[in-house]
Formats: C-alpha cells, sequence, structure tokens
C-alpha cells in the first residue's frame, strides 16, 4: 500500500531533525559515512534517488571501499540523517512518489527524516502516548548515533543505558549521552504545547448576571478581549523563533561558500532571535498607529 511523503516538516520537528543531524552528519546534506564525500564526482544533493541507492552498493562494500578510497571500514549512510540503502529502498517502496529521476535535495532530506520520524512513533510521542524511553529507543534503533535510554537488548547483545542499539557491531557508536537526549525531547514536546497554546483562539465565559452591566464593565471586558497575548504565547513568535533557532550546520548549508566560524552563526541567531521578540512586541503598537484593526 502506497503511502503520501510529508509535503512539510513542522517547526518542532525539524528542531528534533535538525538535532539529529548535528550528530550523524555534522558536515550537511551532502555528507556520507566517515565524510567521505571529497571521493564523490558530484555532491550528493545533486545526484538523484535511484543514482544513490545504486552507488550505495559500492559504499557499503568492504572490498569495494578499501580497494577504491583505501578505508577498511563501510557503509551506505548517506545525506544530513545517514539514510541507509536499505532505509531508502523501503521508503521508495512505501511512497510511490518517489522515483529513481528524485533530486536527492537537502529539502527531499528533510522530508524523508520527518517520514522515519513518524514511522518511529513522533506521532504519539507528541501526542503523550509513546513514552520517552520508548521513544528514545525507537530513535537508537533509526540511528546509531544515538543512545538507549535504559538497558535494553540491542541488535547484537545487551546493551546498557547510553551505549548505542548496534553497540558490538565494530561500526557503531553512541555519540551523545543519553542526558542530553532527553533533554532534546523534553524541549520538543514543550514547544509543541506552546504551539498548540499560542494557536488556541482566546474565549470569554462571562459569569451569569441578571444586573445589566455598567459602562465601566462593558469597557473592562472589551480591553481584557483584545489584550494581546504575551510574546512568549504568540504563534508568529515561535514561527520567527523556531525559523531562525536553525542548526549551525543547517545555517553554514543555507550559505554555501560562506563557512562561518561558530561564534558569528551564534551572533546571527541572536540577532533573528531578538528581532522576532522586538518585532512581535512593537507589532499592536504599529498597527493601531497605522489604524489598522485585527480582523
Amino acid at each position: 500500500m502506497s503511502v503520501k511523503l510529508p509535503d512539510t516538516v513542522p517547526l518542532h520537528a525539524q528542531n528534533l531533525l535538525d538535532f539529529i543531524g548535528d550528530i550523524e552528519a555534522p558536515q550537511g546534506y551532502d555528507t556520507i559515512f566517515g565524510n567521505r564525500q571529497g571521493n564523490l564526482p558530484v555532491p550528493l544533493t545533486q545526484m538523484t534517488y535511484g543514482n544513490i541507492i545504486d552507488a550505495q552498493a559500492n559504499w557499503g562494500n568492504k572490498t569495494w571501499v578499501r580497494g577504491n578510497w583505501g578505508h577498511k571500514t563501510a557503509s551506505s549512510a548517506a545525506g544530513r540523517y545517514q539514510f541507509m540503502r536499505a532505509t531508502l529502498q523501503d521508503i521508495a517502496k512505501e511512497v510511490r512518489t518517489i522515483d529513481g529521476r528524485t533530486i536527492f535535495s537537502p529539502g527531499l532530506q528533510d522530508r524523508l527524516g520527518y517520514y522515519l520520524l513518524l514511522r518511529r512513533g513522533y506521532a504519539d510521542f507528541i501526542s503523550g502516548k509513546l513514552n520517552l524511553v520508548q521513544f528514545g529507543l525507537n530513535l537508537a534503533k533509526e540511528w546509531a548515533s544515538f543512545p538507549v535510554l535504559s538497558a535494553t537488548k540491542g541488535q547484537h547483545r545487551d546493551v546498557t543505558r547510553g551505549q548505542s542499539y548496534y553497540a558490538g557491531d565494530g561500526l557503531n557508536k553512541s555519540l551523545i549521552k543519553p542526558e542530553q537526549v532527553e533533554q532534546r525531547l523534553h524541549h520538543v514536546r514543550e514547544l509543541v504545547a506552546l504551539m498548540t497554546e499560542a494557536d488556541t483562539p482566546a474565549t470569554i465565559s462571562p459569569k451569569p448576571s441578571k444586573a445589566k452591566p455598567s459602562a465601566s464593565d462593558t469597557a473592562t471586558a472589551t480591553v481584557d478581549a483584545v489584550k494581546p497575548k504575551p510574546v512568549r504565547k504568540s504563534g508568529r513568535f515561535w514561527t520567527w523563533l523556531l525559523t531562525g533557532g536553525i542548526s549551525s550546520a543547517t545555517i553554514t548549508e543555507k550559505l554555501g561558500a560562506f563557512q562561518l566560524d561558530w561564534r558569528v552563526q551564534i551572533a546571527l541567531l541572536t540577532v533573528v532571535v531578538g528581532f522576532a521578540v522586538y518585532a512581535i512586541a512593537a507589532m499592536p503598537a504599529v498597527r493601531r498607529a497605522l489604524g489598522i484593526d485585527d480582523a
């Protein structure tokens, strides 16, 4: 049965994907296993889906890699989220709109990454139906650099908290502490809650009263009804903030040839967030000055 690839990636999901990408492939969307992308004739993001799957058969072959690139280890992992060959093949079977001519662009990789999150229970996690430890295990099964959050049976042996689900294969190990994963997952849930709260329209439920309200009571109710939400609860603020709050690798990717020092990237992000806060806070006054009423 064919399913549809998501058209867009929610900002809270992209926040988690950026976290994953910074661990799996800090050099960005053109990365292949071992940062060996310099051996490729063209960047990964200019190749087609079919070309990549064909090439991955070689990248994951130890004999081929040793003979052509001189490395002892081999893996087919490719892209910002280190998609394995079998994973891309499975997605192509499930999502029939993807064919061999589809360009492996950054946008497509983000949508594919979100698709993997959904396959691993992301919707149930953010709704509270799936607990953090189980979702963490699902992430560890999808991305080998992620640790399990509690002791469990791994792919090759029993693993303890903090180890890769694939520990023991001689290739993979956890690259991040479990506490960092837990912190980010809590953060993502908070973002979902805040964005949902910001998008919920305010309602007024006056207490029943037989007495006719006075003019002052009416004025007070009117002021309360139009009182702007705090900036932290503004849906526009969270959209700007999360859009601006992209990862360091994404900033580098978007700027192409400009390789910015991380301090410059942090400074740019601070400016974006500061502008967003100022713009949202000033918006009601600007609208009043222009004589524009909210619909």
